[in-house]
């Protein structure tokens, strides 16, 4: 059986492999060390704390001027506009939650932190853009059965441009740093203010409907954007599933490869997984090395190759290595000794 060296080596060797480590670092400190990418997603996690009390605000600011407008035209559409506004919202709480989770240090229970905090958060944001579709449904469905004259139809239609200006502006801001942080749930919650904005502006082409005494227009409209939410809740659904079943882009995965293989010492690339954990990668490779090599080379290889795979693969924080020995030619075919040997 094949011996697999781990990073991290123990006894003498493994204790002057250390040292070595240690002196290398104190000669030469590198900035990709996974100290500084553990300071960077932190540092995301205050980023993507920032986005979401910047769009909570904006998005309050937005729901309150609409329901004044409201009670004065007992708009029912504007309504459900100012609710989708209001819920989302709210889809920044578990955010919130998960991303102050993320930032505690892991335990001997949570050995890998708290970052799949991200991903429930993900989910539940999913289930919310759900709620928000069917609620739509629901309104549009009802005005078509029961047509309502609405009162104040510059205000509403004022209302709905200013109710689709705060969600676009919100959308791009959260879907901006979502991507920029590497947040699956926060780019997900960017598409439920898009479906928002949507909504608002089903809104004003109901009020210009209503305007030339169509009473059916609103609630046509607010069937078309339904179908709308659902497109955007499919891409929503697929991004969090996809980080949910631990899929990472095939190009992160080639960019492993290509850093590992260019490392000195390592013949050829053998398992590699990748997977997120909040908004940060983790990696874990094997590489084949020469057999012949004592444990304190093999250990200087992996340690190499995991300053490469940190230093190429963006937002990736740990890397564990390890080296196999390479099958020896003909190693395999060479004949046993079977004979009986007397006790």
């Amino acid at each position: 059986m094949e011996a697999r060296h781990r990073t991290h080596a123990h006894g003498p060797d493994g204790r002057w492999a250390r040292i070595r480590h240690q002196v290398a670092h104190l000669v030469a400190p590198h900035s990709h060390a996974s100290a500084d990418k553990l300071d960077g997603a932190l540092e995301s996690s205050v980023r993507g704390m920032r986005a979401l009390w910047i769009s909570l605000f904006v998005l309050g600011v937005t729901a309150a001027a609409q329901a004044v407008v409201v009670v004065l035209s007992g708009s029912v559409a504007l309504l459900g506009d100012a609710v989708h506004n209001a819920a989302d919202a709210m889809t920044a709480l578990p955010l919130g939650i998960a991303f102050v989770l993320g930032r505690r240090a892991a335990t001997r229970g949570f050995t890998y932190g708290y970052g799949r905090a991200e991903d429930l958060a993900g989910i539940a944001i999913v289930l919310t853009i759900t709620a928000s579709a069917a609620f739509a449904a629901y309104t549009a469905v009802d005005r078509l059965l029961h047509p309502r004259d609405v009162a104040y139809l510059p205000a509403v239609a004022i209302a709905s441009v200013i109710g689709f200006l705060g969600n676009e502006w919100v959308a791009r801001y959260r879907i901006r740093v979502g991507r920029r942080i590497g947040s699956a749930a926060l780019v997900a919650d960017g598409l439920h203010a898009r479906t928002d904005g949507f909504t608002s502006l089903a809104v004003l082409l109901g009020a210009g409907g209503a305007a030339l005494g169509w009473r059916f227009a609103d609630p046509l409209v607010g069937l078309a954007i339904t179908a709308a939410i659902l497109l955007v809740l499919r891409d929503a659904a697929r991004e969090v599933f996809r980080r949910v079943m631990d899929a990472v882009d095939p190009a992160l995965v080639d960019a492993a490869e290509h850093a590992l293989l260019g490392v000195a010492g390592v013949q050829a690339v053998g398992e590699l997984r990748m997977r997120w954990i909040g908004h940060a990668l983790r990696a874990e490779v094997a590489v084949t090395v020469d057999p012949r090599l004592p444990l304190r080379e093999a250990h200087r290889i992996a340690v190499d190759a995991e300053h490469a795979l940190l230093h190429a693969v963006p937002r990736l924080v740990a890397a564990l290595v390890h080296t196999d020995p390479a099958p020896q030619p003909g190693a395999a075919d060479a004949p046993r000794d079977q004979s009986v040997r007397p006790l």
